[in-house]
C-alpha cells in the first residue's frame, strides 16, 4: 500500500486541529475585554462619587423663599385704544429685581375703585404727554381696594426697567399707591396688604428678604447720591430714600415696616427675634389676622 507523501519541511510534525469554537471565542475576546473595562471604570466612578438625591432648595436657580404671585390686572384693564400710542419702543430689562420702591400718586383719595382705570389713564397721559416719557413710569399701581394693575409694559414677571425713582430705576420695581398720603390720611389696609403681597412675590423671584437692605448704584446725579455712587437702601423703600421728595407721604411711610414684615411672612421666612411680641398678629394678604 502506498502512503501519501508529506509536504516539504513537515517531516516529523503533526498538524494540531483547532476546535471550531475557539476561533470564535478568540475573535470575541477584544470586545469582552472592552466591556469588562467599562464595567470596572463605572464601578470605580460610583465608588469615588456616591450618587445622592438632590436636596430640597439645593438648586441655585430656584430661590428658597418665594411667595405666590398675586392677582394682577393687565394693561388692557386701563389702557384703551384711544389712549394707547400707535408705536412704542421695546421695553428694557435688568437681570433681576432686588428692591421695590413705594410711591403715591398724589391724586385724590376719595374715589370709587371702579374709577381706578380712569385715574391710571390720566397718569399715563400726563407722563407720556407733558413729560414725553415713552410709557408710564410705575411698574405696578395699587388702588384703595387692593387691586393691583400692571403699569409699564414688558411683562409683570420680568425685571422691566421702569422710570419711577430717578437714579435707581435699574434692578428695582416701582409700586404706586393711588392716593395722597402726605398728611394723616389713613392708608387702607387692603392697599398695604396688596403692596406687601406684590413685594413678597417680586423680591422672592430673586431670593431677596423684604426686610433686608439692597446694594444699588445711582445712575443719575439728581438723586440723593452722585452718579456711580453705591447706596445701601431698604429692599422695600419709600421713594424718598433715593430721591429728594416727600413721596410716598408720611402716612404710607409709617406703614412700610409693617409691609416689610408681612411680605417676609408671605415668603415663609421666620419672624425676627421679638417681632411677634412687639407687633402681635400679622395680617395676611386677604386682610385676616394670623398668629
Amino acid at each position: 500500500m502506498r502512503l501519501p507523501r508529506r509536504a516539504p519541511g513537515t517531516r516529523g510534525r503533526r498538524t494540531a486541529r483547532v476546535p471550531g469554537a475557539v476561533p470564535v471565542l478568540l475573535g470575541c475576546l477584544p470586545g469582552l475585554l472592552a466591556v469588562l473595562a467599562l464595567a470596572l471604570c463605572a464601578r470605580a466612578v460610583e465608588g469615588a462619587v456616591p450618587l445622592r438625591p438632590p436636596r430640597p432648595g439645593a438648586d441655585p436657580e430656584i430661590p428658597a423663599h418665594q411667595a405666590p404671585r398675586p392677582r394682577i390686572l393687565p394693561r388692557s384693564a386701563w389702557l384703551d385704544a384711544a389712549t394707547a400710542p400707535r408705536s412704542q419702543p421695546p421695553p428694557r430689562y435688568d437681570d433681576k429685581v432686588v428692591a421695590v420702591f413705594v410711591h403715591h400718586t398724589a391724586s385724590p383719595n376719595r374715589y370709587d375703585c371702579a374709577d381706578a382705570p380712569r385715574i391710571i389713564r390720566g397718569l399715563y397721559a400726563g407722563q407720556t404727554g407733558d413729560r414725553r416719557w415713552d410709557d408710564i413710569g410705575y411698574n405696578f399701581l395699587v388702588d384703595r381696594c387692593g387691586t393691583i394693575y400692571e403699569g409699564r409694559a414688558g411683562g409683570v414677571d420680568r425685571p422691566v426697567t421702569g422710570a419711577h425713582t430717578q437714579g435707581f430705576n435699574h434692578r428695582t420695581a416701582g409700586v404706586a399707591a393711588l392716593g395722597n398720603f402726605t398728611g394723616d390720611e389713613p392708608v387702607p389696609r387692603a392697599m398695604t396688604d396688596a403692596i406687601a403681597a406684590l413685594a413678597a412675590w417680586k423680591l422672592g423671584l430673586a431670593g431677596v428678604d423684604p426686610r433686608a437692605r439692597a446694594r444699588l448704584v445711582s445712575s443719575n446725579g439728581h438723586s440723593r447720591f452722585k452718579a456711580g455712587t453705591g447706596a445701601t437702601l431698604p429692599a422695600v423703600a419709600g421713594h424718598d430714600e433715593g430721591f429728594m421728595t416727600n413721596c410716598p407721604g408720611a402716612a404710607l411711610t409709617a406703614r412700610l415696616p409693617e409691609i416689610r414684615r408681612t411680605a417676609a411672612r408671605l415668603q415663609g421666612r421666620p419672624p425676627a427675634d421679638g417681632a411677634r411680641r412687639r407687633t402681635g398678629p400679622v395680617p395676611s394678604a386677604s386682610g385676616t389676622a394670623t398668629p
